[in-house]
């Protein structure tokens, strides 16, 4: 699903109009948020796969 500019365009005015201009920037400002911390659990999550591997490796490796 393609969006063209003019559909963009069509989308923010409606937004503007519906929220008005004091709320869009906090809005933008909400999702910049969410999306930091989208990322952060992700990373946060890939680190823990890493360290539960690293783990499962040191537990197949023979002990002296």
């Amino acid at each position: 699903m393609d969006l063209s500019f003019g559909e963009i365009l069509v989308v923010l005015i409606v937004a503007l109009v519906l929220f008005g201009p004091n709320k869009i920037p906090e809005f933008a400002k909400q999702c910049g948020r969410a999306v930091n911390m989208f990322k952060q659990g992700l990373k946060e999550g890939l680190e823990d796969d890493k360290k539960i591997e690293a783990a499962k490796v040191q537990d197949a490796l023979p002990k002296p």
